[in-house]
């Protein structure tokens, strides 16, 4: 059966040219000036005149999820704050966009961040309006420095336009409730630690401690940052709620898929990430279902040196990995039940060809993950640490049997999913790791000596002498 896309037209891209509706080397900045022109603002100034529990029940309607990873409805987050009729008894309440994305193998948030700042800009606004939020900060990853300081012009051209700050939103026009809505908007910095990519270590992070995930409950929207209640959102997210707005719920729910096996639906288009083993790696704007052979051939031009596929990452490193036999698994929030993977998580496939070393590339991932645990939790930072080194045992040749079973069994009792972790960090190692392992093990094994245990057994009564 032929997919065919829904999207008549990209949303999150079309100021920035993209294959195949546009040329990348025409990319440039979108100003104030020219988001302006583009219609940028006028689902604002939409939203402004409707009450902010029906801009609410608007993304609650659209059906959209979380595109940082977790894949949680957005809407139905939102609605987790406290009633906006207690707002004088908590006070402040904060919005935390969460433009970490130091996922391996991910970079699909940069690019709205390079070229199109007052999207997200503008989905900001927006969000803070619904939820009665005053204050937002967007945390960036230390090694996104040019996309910090583009940012921070954004920013700067949105106050001097009257879109944030003085006296309210869009220079203080009047909302569907009467007053003006003041927002503050500020970009804040990490350090480069890939755990401050969950949500609770990035809000220690703005306080300016160590990232260090919180346990759970409280959750975030009750108490969050500084204590207060907070709503968390992936940059792609945010991006996604100016055109909401602008056209309807129903209009996003004409895209992406249902789901084919009675959960949630993938409704919307996503950006999809292509790097690895394919001639034209890049950033595409994709109905979520995609098969992923469609987005290798149609849009990446197929594999690099007309080599064969043999695996990929479906969405950042510690999604875990597709075998050989699954290069048609569609690209939705179903992929984890119905191809043996943790999830879709940032949309953002790596691609490996038929030369790909797999016990290398477990090695890699392992090596990550133990560099990057922040050592709160013992089976994260002793766990990842095994892992890696009887990764590396075996790679080099060095290794029995015996330590690939071990190497399994270790991955398999680490992570958040068998309860033995706050976060979800030693996760990434455990399903990274254990399908790799599953669905390629031949060339597993091809680098193991196996282990011989010596069985002695006596025959009749033991005589003493």
């Amino acid at each position: 059966m032929t997919w065919e896309p829904k999207m008549k037209a990209p949303a999150l891209t079309k100021n920035i040219p993209t294959m195949p509706f546009g040329d990348p080397r025409d990319r440039r900045t979108v100003s104030y000036e020219a988001y302006r022109k583009t219609g940028g603002y006028k689902a604002l100034e939409k939203a402004l005149g409707m009450a902010p529990g029906d801009v609410t029940e608007e993304v609650k309607g659209s059906q959209l999820r979380g595109r940082g990873g977790a894949g949680f409805p957005t809407g139905l987050k939102w609605t987790f704050l406290p009633k906006a009729e207690d707002i004088n008894n908590v006070g402040t309440r904060y919005l935390a966009v969460n433009a970490d994305e130091s996922e391996p193998g991910t970079f699909k948030d940069r690019l709205l961040m390079d070229f199109d700042p007052h999207l997200l800009l503008e989905g900001i606004a927006i969000c803070c309006y619904a939820c009665r939020i005053e204050k937002a900060f967007i945390y960036i990853r230390g090694e996104y420095h040019h996309q910090a300081k583009v940012l921070e012009r954004a920013i700067q051209e949105a106050y001097d336009n009257g879109i944030f700050g003085g006296k309210g939103l869009l220079g203080g026009a009047a909302t569907q409730t009467g007053a003006p809505w003041k927002v503050e908007c500020y970009v804040h910095r990490g350090a480069g630690a890939y755990v401050c990519g969950e949500e609770t270590a990035l809000l220690e992070s703005i306080e300016g401690k160590r990232g260090w995930p919180r346990i759970k409950p409280p959750f975030p929207a009750i108490e969050g940052l500084f204590g207060k209640p907070t709503i968390i959102n992936n940059v792609e997210t945010i991006a996604h709620l100016p055109s909401i707005i602008e056209h309807g719920h129903e209009w996003f729910t004409a895209q992406g898929c249902a789901s084919t096996i009675g959960g949630p639906p993938s409704f919307g288009t996503k950006l999809m990430g292509v790097s690895g083993h394919v001639e034209k790696p890049g950033v595409f704007e994709c109905d979520l279902g995609i098969p992923l052979r469609t987005l290798v051939e149609d849009y990446c031009g197929g594999m690099r040196g007309g080599k064969k596929f043999k695996a990929a990452i479906p969405g950042g490193v510690a999604m875990g990995m597709l075998g050989t036999d699954q290069f048609d698994a569609e690209l939705d929030f179903d992929i984890g039940r119905k191809y043996n993977v943790l999830g879709l998580g940032t949309a953002c496939p790596t691609i490996f060809d038929e030369d790909t070393d797999m016990v290398a590339v477990a090695r890699n991932i392992a090596r990550f993950f133990s560099h990057e645990s922040c050592g709160q939790c013992t089976p994260c930072r002793e766990g990842s640490q095994w892992v890696y080194k009887l990764l590396c045992r075996i790679e080099q040749g060095d290794a029995r049997t015996k330590d690939l079973d071990l190497t399994q069994e270790i991955a398999t009792t680490m992570g958040a999913m068998p309860g033995t972790t706050i976060c979800g960090l030693a996760d990434g190692t455990n399903w990274a790791v254990r399908t790799i392992l599953n669905k390629f093990r031949g060339e597993f094994e091809s680098r193991v000596r196996p282990t011989f245990v010596p069985v002695t057994a006596s025959v009749g009564a033991m005589v003493n002498g």
